[in-house]
């Protein structure tokens, strides 16, 4: 698509400051004061009016330290009936003694005009053109990578110019360079491509650029502005960074403690290329690049690529990653069974693989997916490759499951393979465990393979090669029959004979005798079960753990504490698709087993969860998953604990490819990305958002969008970022990374998309502790005014108006969570209706198609104290971020106005920021509690004079 002749983004953003915008000014917890804030003629002032300071009312550009996106302030987070949108709300530090000034905008494209301008300004920048200027004087060095973190990079810009040089002579044309860009989805004006192009080409052969070219022409086209901004910030407007500089940006914004000197000149010496600047020990802007593109600006913890949680619980203490049919490399029909796969899922960082024994011929036991077509190995085979690779990544146990479908005299030649080649590893002799006969820890079985498999029972004679072993004996739940749940969750053996008949089979001893900590047992009551002995394991597939987790959620919980439990999925799943783990996860279930060799969504949970204890397939479980009760239903199931806020900003994309499957391929058009966050976890956790769609651009798309979700159980939350591509009929997939929450790290960082070189988020990652109900009820008051003739005033958190004829006070239902919707004709005709269709904000399907998801009401409400009295809300306090920027700075309040706070203002000029699209669900509850509170807003307007001015 070709990109139209129009202002560069700096002069519009300028034209619209100098314009004006009304905003919301916050002063101390409950006033808000609407002003009109504009830029002055000469860019060197911030005004705004009314305001009784006149033209003393302004704030130099000069006097500007920092410009904050979001409500970052103490000001914002004590304000009365903070119902605000993070996106539209920023704040100005400045003055000597660093006051805030808190705005509100009324959406959030014109809160980006104002944040992107500031920052341009505060960087002497004031149009497109002096930007690229100062980005040209920056240090210029050979683009040679050896030794720092770009030689992945150049790796890549290597690989890139060989597949854009066409005819293979070792440089490119103009013709080739701009094929190139529209491959790497560059939407750049033609003559501004000319023009770099131009640029970069210095040697003797005009019209084409050699490698060393084409670096320094790349180096002109992907100079990171965001990161510019961000350096030239903490530089106080220099072009580098010294080591003040970079000790203050790594604790100020990256939340690092007790960051040395000596640290920071190891980061410049690492990461600036530029041999003068070490010398000089600063960091420009691309030695600042490559250390914000290094894994110390990931933002996966790199302490979690080691094991870090403690390992000396007992096993039912942890999740532990489990593999569903190891064996198969498909489907569970007609795929292969290999050995490969074994060794493929243990270098993964499974610890819990499948073992399916089935009689083979020459009286060797074979290993494939009964009653099926699927190929068969040998299970010597695999239990030497078991051997090989169990241990190869970690030295914590691996448990094999065994599914045992052989006859005796098999079942001795398999245990005779176990102990041959695993030898040392099955002596679990010298394991010391406690009385209480609870389960040895990770860190006692390093090393050890657990046999888990049926076992005979105690009553038969010790010296017996072999012995029955019933249902109710072992019970190891058969994967080739699925069960039905009965109402009452009570798995009794008693019902089941009463289904089927008995069954039982004969087991050998030798086989019996290497199962020690891990006895298979049949779930016949979740109740009594879990305070029976804790040494076995029982397998119940997905249908029947999910019924479980409806009906008695706690019991199950409770069970996981005592005992381990496998779930598996249902056996329709042919395809070897996979369930979610996470809903089992939450009732504490340890062996949540997946087909690996399926990938996809479920796999990727998976990963991301195990990989947040250095992938080692063993994970502890929160306390209390652990010990006491829990019901991860509830919708608070962890009453007075604190809720943890992830406000997360999605600031700009890198490198983003095109969809895989794109029908087009290359020579599709330029992608429009935008980015979806989903927290994974409790289902009370469970949240989507997304951001704008950017238009033309997956080279370097800016967002600039704010997104806030509240965590009940961070602990066992999963955060998954996702870019799409919009399209007109839907929506394409172009990549995704999935985070555990505990190991996501502070500050701005990089979300590289999981299996692709250099694509990337830019974001920045802020974690706030609350405390308190999270529960918002968001109360509008709708004024129609005539505002040629009436004021309206707040006054100490009271409403008052001038005229009381114009009084007219409606109210949206008292619901939590609920957001409305109100056009203008609904302020002047007085309407509201009940009649609203529900709709699932979180939606796929629907908010695939957005723009722009919808936001919630943000506009400041007072109601009048002694209403309060009567009908008190439910309260939700905040405590502020423990490392804040401004922690000791005493913010002052912003200086006085007029005693009314929206005197001499047209409200019927404000933009609604109520969105037009927006719905909520009504009940019948609900309907009860308009009508009651309608009620009693007729009242206090009939009897009660307070709510005028002069009358109370």
């Amino acid at each position: 698509r070709e990109v139209p002749s129009m202002p560069s983004k700096m002069e519009r953003c300028i034209c619209n400051m100098q314009a004006g915008s009304q905003m919301i000014k916050l002063r101390g917890k409950s006033k808000a004061l609407v002003r009109l804030f504009y830029l002055d003629e000469h860019k060197s002032c911030i005004r705004w009016r009314p305001s009784r300071k006149h033209e003393r009312a302004k704030i130099t550009i000069d006097s500007i330290h920092e410009v904050c996106e979001g409500m970052r302030t103490e000001v914002f987070r004590r304000f009365a009936n903070n119902n605000f949108d993070p996106n539209c709300c920023f704040n100005i530090y400045h003055g000597d003694q660093v006051e805030s000034l808190d705005l509100v905008s009324t959406n959030g494209e014109e809160a980006r005009t104002w944040i992107t301008g500031l920052k341009y300004l505060l960087a002497g920048i004031s149009d497109e053109d002096s930007l690229a200027k100062r980005q040209r004087t920056r240090d210029q060095y050979p683009f040679n990578c050896s030794g720092c973190f770009l030689t992945s990079c150049c790796k890549w810009l290597r690989q890139t110019f060989s597949e854009a040089d066409k005819n293979g002579d070792g440089n490119l044309s103009i013709g080739e360079v701009l094929q190139l860009l529209h491959k790497l989805n560059v939407n750049l004006p033609k003559q501004k491509v000319r023009e770099m192009f131009q640029e970069a080409d210095t040697d003797e052969n005009q019209g084409s650029l050699t490698f060393e070219e084409f670096c320094t022409f790349y180096k002109l086209i992907s100079t990171r502005r965001d990161l510019y901004l961000l350096m030239i910030t903490y530089s106080n407007h220099k072009e580098h960074m010294d080591l003040n500089d970079l000790q203050r940006f790594l604790e100020n914004e990256q939340k690092m403690v007790n960051v040395t000197k000596d640290y920071c000149k190891m980061i410049i010496n690492q990461f600036e290329p530029c041999s003068e600047n070490q010398t000089r020990m600063v960091l420009c802007i691309d030695g600042f690049t490559n250390y914000m593109r290094s894994p110390a600006g990931d933002v996966f913890n790199p302490e979690h690529y080691q094991v870090n949680q403690d390992m000396t619980q007992p096993l039912t203490n942890y999740y532990i990653a489990s593999s569903h049919n190891t064996y198969l490399t498909g489907d569970q029909l007609l795929s292969q069974s290999r050995v490969d796969m074994y060794a493929y899922v243990l270098q993964a960082g499974c610890r819990c693989v499948e073992v399916d024994c089935w009689d083979g011929p020459d009286g060797e036991p074979i290993v494939h997916h009964g009653y099926t077509l699927t190929s068969k190995i040998l299970f010597k085979d695999v239990v030497e490759t078991i051997n090989k690779y169990a241990f190869a990544k970690t030295q914590y146990p691996v448990i094999l499951s065994i599914e045992n479908h052989c006859t005796v005299p098999q079942q001795k030649k398999m245990a005779q393979h176990l102990m041959e080649v695993l030898q040392d590893k099955l002596d679990l002799s010298n394991i010391n465990v406690n009385e209480s006969r609870r389960l040895p820890s990770p860190e006692l079985l390093k090393g050890k393979v657990l046999v888990k498999g049926k076992k005979l029972p105690a009553n038969i004679d010790a010296e017996a090669e072999e012995g029955d072993v019933s249902d109710e004996d072992s019970g190891e739940e058969d994967e080739e029959e699925e069960e039905q749940i009965n109402g009452d969750v009570r798995f009794c053996v008693l019902c089941k004979f009463l289904c089927r008949r008995r069954k039982s089979m004969r087991l050998s001893r030798a086989l019996s005798d290497l199962v020690k900590y891990t006895k298979s047992v049949r779930v016949h009551d979740i109740e009594t079960q879990a305070y029976m002995c804790s040494w076995q394991v029982s397998s119940l597939n997905e249908s029947l753990t999910n019924q479980i987790m409806q009906l008695k959620p706690a019991q199950l919980v409770r069970l996981n504490q005592r005992q381990l439990l496998r779930v598996y999925p249902f056996n329709y799943r042919v395809d070897s698709s996979n369930f979610n783990p996470q809903p089992f996860w939450n009732a504490g279930c340890h062996l949540v087993a997946l087909n690996y060799q399926t990938e996809g969504r479920m796999l990727q949970l998976n990963r991301a969860k195990f990989a947040a204890n250095g992938n080692c397939g063993y994970v502890l479980k929160p306390k209390c998953l652990c010990k006491g009760a829990f019901n991860p239903m509830l919708e608070d199931p962890l009453p007075g604990h604190r809720k943890s806020q992830l406000v997360l900003k999605i600031i700009s994309g890198q490198q983003l490819p095109k969809p895989k499957d794109s029908m087009l391929g290359d020579r599709g058009e330029i992608i429009d990305p935008f980015v979806e966050v989903e927290i994974i976890g409790l289902p009370i956790d469970c949240n989507k958002q997304q951001t704008r769609v950017v238009d033309d651009n997956g080279f370097n798309p800016i967002w600039e969008e704010t997104l806030v979700f509240t965590l009940h159980m961070p602990q066992i939350a999963l955060v998954r970022f996702m870019v799409w591509d919009h399209d007109p009929i839907g929506r394409d997939f172009i990549g995704q990374r999935t985070i555990a929450f505990k190991s996501m790290m502070p500050g701005y960082r990089h979300v590289y998309l999981e299996g692709m070189e250099e694509a990337s988020i830019f974001v920045h990652v802020a974690i706030n502790d609350i405390t308190g109900k999270v529960t918002f009820y968001y109360i509008s008051f709708l004024f129609c005014i005539n505002v040629a003739t009436e004021i309206l005033t707040v006054v100490e958190g009271e409403v008052h108006f001038q005229n009381e004829n114009f009084l007219t006070i409606y109210s949206p239902p008292l619901v939590k969570g609920s957001t409305d919707c109100y056009t203008k004709e609904d302020f002047l005709n007085r309407r509201y209706s009940d009649d609203v269709s529900s709709k699932d904000s979180r939606s796929t399907s629907q908010s695939a198609s957005l723009r722009r998801p919808p936001s919630p009401p943000n506009t400041p409400h007072h109601i009048r104290k002694d209403f309060l009295n009567q009908h008190p809300l439910p309260q939700c306090s905040y405590s502020a971020p423990k490392n804040s920027l401004y922690n000791n700075h005493n913010l002052a309040e912003s200086e006085s106005s007029s005693l009314s706070s929206l005197d001499s203002l047209d409200l019927s000029t404000l933009q609604s920021r109520f969105p037009d699209n927006q719905q909520q669900t009504m009940g019948t509850l609900q309907r009860e509690m308009n009508a009651l509170f309608e009620q009693k807003m007729r009242e206090i307007r009939c009897h009660s004079p307070l709510f005028l001015r002069g009358k109370s």
